[in-house]
C-alpha cells in the first residue's frame, strides 16, 4: 500500500504537468537571445542550432588501417630525429569504413588497398545502438580556436569544451597489467613530467576559451608513484579546477592511511579505482596475488580520508564479463562508500595492439554487451528503454549554463561525446535501508530532457527558468514508482545539489573545501549511483567522427590531444613520450633506484590486523559463473605460443615447460623506497 504522501505527490505532478504545458505554449514565442558567457568566445547554442555527426546504418566514416598505422609510427620513431609533422599535415594510415547492420548486429567493415579487409563488431543488438543514437541531443559548441594546444591534424578535437583533462604524470607503474593502454614498464625508457611541466599543462588548459575544464584527472602509469603527485593536486585546486581526480590501482592508498589523508588534504576529490571484479580470482589476470584485498583496503582508507570512490572496471569478454552483476551488487551493498561505476569495454591497444583476430573476436566486449549483462546479471534496466548516451547529460549542462548566466567564470562540465562513445543509466539507493530503484522507472528521462531543451531554448533568465525546471521535474516524476522514502523535496534537492542552481550551500567542492564540507555532502540519505559505460576506440573500430567530439583531452608537452588519438589512433602517445623521454630505464634506475613492481602473483604487504568495513556477497566471492576461454588470453601468452610454434615447426625444436616459462615478463624487485621519501622529493 502506498504512503498517503505518494498520492499527494502524484496529484501535484499532474497539476504541474498541465501548468508547464500551458506556460510553455506561450513561452515558445519570441525566445530570448543566446548570450556569450565570460568563459566562452561563442554564444550558447539553441537545441535546433546543434549539429550532429552522420548517424544510422549504413553510414560511411573515416577510419584507420591497423597495419598502416603501426608501420607509419615505426617509421617516425626510427628516424634520427622524431618529427610528428607528418601526422599534422597528412592523413597517415586513413581509410574509409562502413558501419552496417548485419543479422541484427552492427559491424564496422573496411578495406586497405595494401593490407586487405578488416571488420569488427560494434553492437550485438542493433536495436540498442539505434536507441542510443536516437537519444543524441546534438554537438556542443565548437571547440577552441587556438593552434598551439590543438593542432594535431585529423586527430584535432573540433566540438565541445571537454569534460576531464587527463594528465599522465609518469609512464612508470607498480603493476604489470595486461591489458594496458600505455604498455607501462615495457617501452625501455621513462617518461615522467616535471612539476614545471605539469603546471604549464594545467595553466594552458584554462588560458583558452571555452574555459571549460572543471575536472582534471592525473593518470599514468601509476600517478601515485610520481614524486609530484601531491603537489599537482594542490596546484590544480589553487588555479581553479574544482574536481581533481586520479586514476589508480590503489596500491599506495591501501598501504598507507597517512598517504590517503595527505591526498585528501591536498584536494583530491575522486579516486578512479581500477576494480575488475569481486574476489582475488576475478582480479587474477592482473597478476597480483591479493589484489582484491588491496582494493577493499584502498576503498576504506580513501573514504575515511574524505575521497570519493569511482569503481573502474575493464571488461574483457570471456575473462571477467561475469563480473558486471557482482560489481553493481557490491556498490548497491555499500552505498555510503561507492559514488559511481565506470565500466570500460576493453580497447585493444598498448600491449594488445597486435592482437590476433581469433582472440580479438573472442574477447571483444561492447556497450550493448554491458546493457544486456546488467539486465541478465542484476535484473534491472531494459537496454532499449533505460540506457542513454552520456552526451544526453549535455542538455543538463546547457540548462545549468543558462541558469548561471553570462557572468559565470567557468562553463559546466558538458559530456558532449559521440553517442557511440559512452552510455549510462542510474540507480537511486536509500543509504539507510539499501532500497533501490532505477531512476528511469520513476523519472521520465526522455520527456524531461525534451522539456529542459524547450526551457533552455526560451532563454527567460535564471529564476523564470528555474521555476519552469521545477515544473518539468514534477511533470515527469512518478511518485508511485519511486523508493519508499524518496520525496519531491529529495528530487529537487538532488537536482540543485548537482548543478548549484539556487546558490544553496550543500558543502563546498572548490579548493577551499573542508572536512566539514565533505561530511555535509555525504549526509545526503540518497546515493544517485551512476552506472556508465565508456568504450575507448582501438585501431579496429576507429572512427574519426568520435575523435572530433572527444570530451577527455590528454594534456601533454605537445598540446591537448583526444584520448583515443593519444592512446590508440595514430599513436600520439608513443611519439610524444619518446620525444620527451627522461632517460632509458637502466639510466633511470642508476639515478633514482628501482620502484617496486607487483607481478607474477606477488602480494602487496597490507595491515590485516584491522578488518575492512565493506559488505561482500558470498555468492559473488565464489564466482559461480567464471568464464572459460580456450587458447591464449593475453598478448604475452600469444607471444609465448607463437615463439613455441616457430621453434617447434620451423626450427624443429621441442620446448619443455621450463623453457616456455622463461618467456614470462621479468619481475623488477624493489629497492624499498619509502613513501615519505617520495613525498619529500615532491615538495622539493
Amino acid at each position: 500500500m502506498k504512503k498517503p504522501i505518494k498520492h499527494v505527490e502524484r496529484g501535484v505532478a499532474l497539476v504541474a504537468g498541465g501548468l508547464f504545458n500551458t506556460i510553455q505554449f506561450f513561452n515558445q514565442y519570441r525566445p530570448g537571445k543566446s548570450f556569450t558567457p565570460k568563459w566562452s568566445d561563442k554564444p550558447m547554442l539553441k537545441s535546433w542550432q546543434k549539429s550532429k555527426p552522420p548517424l544510422g546504418f549504413p553510414r560511411t566514416t573515416d577510419s584507420l588501417c591497423p597495419k598502416c598505422v603501426i608501420e607509419a609510427r615505426q617509421r617516425i620513431l626510427s628516424a634520427p630525429v622524431i618529427d610528428p609533422t607528418e601526422l599534422v599535415n597528412e592523413k597517415v594510415g586513413e581509410i574509409k569504413a562502413t558501419i552496417i547492420e548485419r543479422d541484427g548486429q552492427i559491424w564496422m567493415v573496411k578495406d586497405c588497398p595494401v593490407h586487405g579487409h578488416f571488420e569488427d563488431i560494434m553492437a550485438i543488438d542493433s536495436k540498442f545502438l539505434k536507441h542510443i543514437e536516437a537519444m543524441f541531443p546534438g554537438r556542443d559548441i565548437q571547440a577552441h580556436n587556438d593552434e598551439k594546444l590543438h593542432n594535431h591534424g585529423s586527430s584535432t578535437i573540433k566540438y565541445g569544451r571537454g569534460s576531464v583533462l587527463t594528465i599522465d604524470l609518469t609512464n612508470r607503474c607498480n603493476m604489470m597489467c595486461d591489458p594496458c593502454f600505455m604498455d607501462a614498464n615495457q617501452v625501455g625508457f621513462v617518461h615522467e613530467l616535471s612539476f614545471d611541466e605539469i603546471k604549464d599543462i594545467l595553466d594552458k588548459a584554462i588560458s583558452i576559451k571555452p574555459r571549460r575544464q572543471m575536472s582534471v584527472q592525473f593518470s599514468g602509469g601509476e600517478p601515485t608513484i610520481s614524486p609530484h603527485f601531491l603537489d599537482s593536486i594542490r596546484y590544480s585546486r589553487k588555479v581553479g579546477y574544482n574536481s581533481v581526480q586520479c586514476a589508480t590501482n590503489g596500491i599506495e592508498f591501501a598501504k598507507s592511511k597517512e598517504f590517503c589523508r595527505a591526498a585528501a588534504e591536498a584536494g583530491l576529490r575522486y579516486a578512479y579505482l581500477q576494480f575488475d571484479g569481486i574476489g582475488n580470482d576475478a582480479n587474477s589476470h592482473r597478476q597480483v596475488g591479493n589484489l582484491f584485498d588491496v582494493k577493499l583496503r584502498a576503498i576504506d582508507n580513501l573514504h575515511e580520508a574524505g575521497v570519493e570512490i569511482v569503481l573502474v572496471t575493464t571488461l574483457v569478454n570471456n575473462i571477467n564479463n561475469d563480473q558486471v552483476g557482482s560489481v553493481i551488487r557490491f556498490a548497491l551493498e555499500n552505498p555510503k562508500k561507492i559514488a559511481f561505476i565506470s565500466f570500460q569495454p576493453v580497447s585493444f591497444t598498448g600491449r594488445d595492439e597486435e592482437i590476433t583476430d581469433d582472440r580479438r573476436m573472442a574477447q571483444r566486449y561492447t556497450l550493448s554487451h554491458l546493457a544486456r549483462d546488467v539486465k541478465d546479471q542484476v535484473g534491472i534496466t531494459e537496454p532499449t528503454r533505460d540506457w542513454f548516451p552520456l552526451s544526453l547529460m549535455g542538455a543538463f549542462a546547457d540548462f545549468a549554463d543558462l541558469a548561471h548566466g553570462p557572468d559565470a567564470e567557468w562553463g559546466q562540465v558538458s559530456c558532449g561525446c559521440h553517442p557511440n562513445c559512452g552510455v549510462g543509466t542510474a540507480v537511486m539507493i536509500d543509504k539507510e535501508t539499501k532500497e533501490m530503484r532505477p531512476v528511469p522507472e520513476f523519472l521520465n528521462i526522455p520527456g524531461l530532457v525534451r522539456d529542459m531543451q524547450r526551457i533552455t531554448d526560451a532563454g527567460r533568465g535564471k529564476w523564470a527558468s528555474n521555476v519552469m525546471m521545477g515544473l518539468a521535474l514534477l511533470k515527469h516524476y512518478n511518485s508511485y514508482s519511486a523508493p519508499t522514502h524518496f520525496s519531491l523535496y529529495e528530487l529537487f534537492k538532488k537536482f540543485d545539489k548537482s548543478f548549484g542552481l539556487t546558490g544553496k550551500n550543500y558543502g563546498r567542492v572548490d579548493g577551499k573545501r573542508s572536512k566539514r564540507d565533505i561530511e555535509a555532502r555525504r549526509a545526503d540519505r540518497w546515493n544517485f549511483l551512476f552506472i556508465a559505460g565508456m568504450w575507448f576506440q582501438d585501431l579496429f573500430n576507429y572512427d574519426f567522427r568520435r575523435t572530433e567530439m572527444c570530451i577527455i583531452p590528454y594534456g601533454t608537452q605537445e598540446g591537448e590531444i583526444s584520448f583515443c588519438a593519444y592512446n590508440t589512433g595514430i599513436g600520439w602517445r608513443n611519439i610524444i613520450e619518446q620525444m620527451h623521454q627522461n632517460a632509458t630505464v637502466a639510466k633511470w634506475y642508476q639515478e633514482h633506484g628501482r620502484h617496486e613492481i607487483f607481478a607474477r602473483g606477488k602480494e602487496v604487504a597490507l595491515d590485516y590486523k584491522s578488518a575492512v568495513s565493506l559488505n561482500l556477497n558470498e555468492t559473488d566471492l565464489q564466482r559461480p559463473h567464471r568464464p572459460e576461454m580456450a587458447g591464449p588470453k593475453t598478448a604475452h601468452e600469444e607471444a609465448v605460443m607463437m615463439r613455441k610454434l616457430y621453434q617447434e615447426m620451423v626450427l624443429k625444436q621441442k620446448l619443455g615447460a621450463s623453457e616456455v616459462e622463461q618467456n614470462k615478463p621479468v619481475q623488477i624487485k624493489s629497492l624499498g623506497r619509502a613513501k615519505n621519501e617520495t613525498t619529500t622529493s615532491a615538495s622539493a
